[in-house]
């Protein structure tokens, strides 16, 4: 494959228990770019000055009553340049997290799961949207598999508690709707094909529209 004349992103919205995460690795790892989901937690931590715990805590949650302030000296790590030396705000992380991702897709080609990167980086020349969806059955049998549940009953019940968290923070972010197909380059049901077959058709997607770049 020829290097692409910019650098580019794939973003990967995913239903919980879709296999998005892993779909993702696979396809950055056959592409040689780099990965972010909970990585770019840290990335986001390292960057503000921000204690890691507080990204994980507003990680792809809308701001709500009880945890819109952070404490001060909670939150901060030394040196938190990004967010300045007011309290720390959930407005002010998501700001922070967008940095980050822009930065990242500004200095290589990379991959990021969730947290409404599409959206973040939609002025981004080389950016390719991706959602990925599946059968609620399929995504039953792989978090009882994945979180150890022997509750069919109670796997539905996180997918759907996991999937009203990430639609409402990606609605409340952005001016679009949380897996909308006419949202993204490019939407696929995980439960036709096994991961690995899914992630080289998105390899071969990604690889068509290169070429155009």
């Amino acid at each position: 494959m020829e290097t692409p004349k910019v650098n580019y992103v794939i973003t990967i919205g995913r239903q919980y228990g879709s296999g998005g995460r892993e779909i993702g690795r696979l396809v950055a790892d056959a592409l040689g770019i780099k990965y972010y989901d909970k990585e770019l937690l840290m990335e986001s931590s390292k960057a503000s000055g921000v204690k890691p715990e507080v990204f994980e805590a507003a990680d792809e949650r809308t701001p709500s009553f009880f945890s819109n302030i952070w404490s001060f000296n909670l939150g901060f790590n030394t040196g938190s340049y990004l967010l300045g030396s007011s309290p720390i705000s959930d407005e002010k992380i998501y700001a922070a997290q967008s940095n980050v991702m822009k930065t990242l897709a500004q200095n290589s080609s990379c991959l990021i799961v969730g947290r409404s990167a599409d959206y973040v980086l939609r002025n981004h020349p080389g950016l390719i949207s991706i959602f990925i969806h599946s059968s609620i059955e399929d995504r039953i049998l792989r978090i009882m598999n994945r979180r150890g549940i022997n509750s069919a009953e109670k796997a539905r019940e996180i997918a759907e508690k996991k999937d009203k968290l990430r639609a409402s923070y990606y609605n409340f972010y952005t001016d679009k709707v949380w897996g909308d197909a006419a949202g993204y380059d490019l939407s696929i049901d995980s439960s036709k094909l096994p991961a690995d077959a899914v992630a080289d058709f998105i390899v071969s997607y990604v690889k068509a529209r290169l070429a155009q770049m």
